[in-house]
């Protein structure tokens, strides 16, 4: 699409709205987190970039952070290519199955997974005591191990889903064509087959680095000194002296330098592998050998197992007698007795009311982002692009800290309201839904607009009508996986809350931070009990198309009623049955 002068319509000031908002609650904090970085008392200074670099303590954590996101990286890149392989290219035994197990490993709260192993194989876990008891001694979860193991069960998910779809975009021809040449096994799967998905390899590399990266739940728990960047930005921000801003401020400014330097490399590294393919003859999985089908099975199902194994874990234990953090003998309902006391349902309230907010928001931002990208490019609105991609380099801690910094004072006073936590998930989140509404929207062919326009459909109607229903799978799968993370979020929730604002993950964490397993482990369940529903809840998939279409339909309607100048009671029935079809 080539680039369109600015000009003043309905879509100009849409342009101008979403431009005003990123400026507010995106480029507004970060400046001011700059500032604070930078300036103390009213005076450029350095002097916190230079107490950061003169203490090990401090410069270590880039290289811990690193390392655990180099290691996991690799480490889920080496399990789940061959894991996406066997599920891509061959039949094996429930693969429906596979791959909804896969999405549950992928869409649990990574601290979960990190509190489920200290039971497990904590200095007093399952686990530890059994090894123990067989005369093996030493075996713990904590330190540097312990933190890549269950980024890694929590992250090769997400490469095996990223690498389905590439191998599906393989075309047989080109496969047949290298056996013909005697490229046959091994050697084609290296030569070609990863020659092939190579942009797809390095884009799941860079998206798990930098959750891996990101991550502040599993080092804080079972860390144990190896201090990672985001629980340094933590500890300095709720120091023992009062908040750190300065400080703080600073550590957050080196982390977002370096996320922007590794995302810039893999960017440079993804143009070397730059080419389409056409698909016309896709792979069709086949049947393997008795040996190889069994090992293959094996392989992804434990796997999985061992993935599943802490959500199923805790499950268990939330039902266990315990007396503060000493587990006692039997089952009952007392941690539950206990987890509604410490405010259990309004946890899962303010969950469900920041979640819900918060992907609504996303959502109708993103199809606008999307259609504004695509269709009415200029320089604009490639900013609008370029600005709402921000958060996808940063940190949750960092951006905890800029809305801290920007929105505790007059005149925006949201410090502890779910209204600032709803903006910090938008902001985190919107990178997602926004890539995969962009990705869905270059797929619709423009005749198609056209072909409504020329019989006389205004631009809101064939928008609303024809082109969000066309991109709405696309946008699904999205919005799906934003959800789930706006559930399981933490990183920026736990500098933001107040008691009143506490989430089910935050609930979580302060539990286990106050020793009180039982309860957390309740808290825990909910959780993912939460995350389970959203992705198996008894919908068909288009009945779920069909309720996110009347939903973004009805809010266009209403945008297109004032763009003419009409009152909403004109469209009474269209924006009725849009709200009844997302009940």
């Amino acid at each position: 699409m080539t680039n369109r002068r600015f000009r003043l319509d309905f879509w100009s000031a849409v342009s101008l709205i979403l431009l005003c908002t990123f400026l507010l609650f995106l480029v507004y904090p970060i400046g001011g987190l700059l500032k604070e970085a930078f300036f103390k008392d009213g005076a450029f200074t350095m002097d916190a970039f230079a107490q950061f670099f003169s203490k090990k303590h401090y410069y270590g954590t880039i290289g811990h952070s690193t390392l655990i996101g180099v290691s996991v990286t690799a480490l889920s890149l080496l399990l789940g290519i061959p894991f996406s392989y066997f599920y891509s290219f061959y039949e094996l035994t429930g693969k429906k199955l596979i791959f909804v197990l896969c999405l549950l490993c992928t869409m649990s709260a990574p601290f979960i997974g990190a509190y489920a192993w200290i039971l497990l194989m904590g200095n007093s876990g399952l686990l530890t005591g059994l090894l123990r008891a067989v005369g093996i001694t030493g075996v713990s979860i904590y330190g540097f191990g312990g933190v890549v193991l269950v980024q890694v069960l929590k992250l090769f998910p997400l490469v095996v889903i990223y690498m389905n779809g590439a191998f599906r975009d393989i075309d047989n021809s080109l496969l047949e064509a290298a056996e013909s040449m005697g490229c046959k096994g091994i050697e084609r799967f290296k030569r070609i087959i990863m020659g092939l998905t190579m942009p797809t390899i390095l884009a799941a590399a860079l998206l798990v680095f930098m959750r891996s990266f990101a991550d502040f739940g599993t080092p804080v728990l079972i860390g144990r000194g190896y201090t990672t960047f985001p629980v340094l930005i933590y500890n300095e921000y709720l120091g023992e002296n009062g908040a750190d801003f300065h400080f703080a401020a600073a550590v957050s400014v080196i982390a977002v330098l370096v996320t922007a330097a590794i995302f810039l490399a893999q960017k440079a590294a993804s143009n070397r592998f730059k080419f389409t393919i056409n698909s016309l003859h896709p792979v069709a999985p086949k049947k393997p050998g008795k040996v190889a089908g069994i090992l293959m099975n094996v392989y992804c199902y434990a796997l999985l197992a061992v993935a599943l194994l802490p959500q199923l874990y805790i499950i268990n234990m939330s039902f266990r007698n315990y007396t503060n953090s000493i587990l006692k003998p039997g089952y009952s309902l007392v941690n539950y007795q206990k987890a509604i006391e410490k405010n259990l349902f309004r946890a899962l309230g303010n969950t469900l009311v920041i979640s819900i907010a918060a992907l609504a928001i996303i959502l109708v931002i993103a199809v606008l982002i999307s259609y504004l990208v695509v269709r009415r490019s200029n320089f604009i609105n490639n900013l609008i692009d370029t600005i709402s991609m921000m958060p996808y380099i940063m940190p949750g801690a960092v951006i905890g800290i800029s809305l801290v910094i920007a929105f505790s004072g007059k005149p925006f006073s949201l410090t502890g309201t779910l209204t600032i936590m709803i903006i910090a998930l938008v902001i985190r989140r919107m990178p997602f839904t926004s890539r995969s509404a962009t990705a869905a929207m270059m797929k619709i062919p423009i005749s198609t607009e056209e072909a409504a326009l020329s019989l006389g459909a205004p631009r809101a109607e064939a928008f609303t009508r024809i082109t969000v229903p066309m991109m709405s799978s696309g946008i699904i799968s999205g919005a799906v996986l934003s959800f789930v993370s706006i559930i399981t979020e933490m990183s920026s929730g736990v500098i933001l809350y107040k008691n009143s604002t506490m989430t089910l993950t935050i609930g979580t964490y302060t539990c286990i931070t106050s020793g009180i397993y039982g309860v957390a482990a309740v808290f825990a369940t909910v959780t993912t009990v939460l995350t389970v529903l959203c992705l198996i809840l008894p919908l068909s998939e288009d009945l779920q198309i069909g309720r996110f279409q009347c939903l973004i339909s009805a809010l266009f309607i209403f945008l297109s009623s004032v763009q003419c100048g009409r009152r909403v009671l004109h469209y009474p029935y269209s924006i009725l049955t849009g709200a009844l079809c997302t009940v």
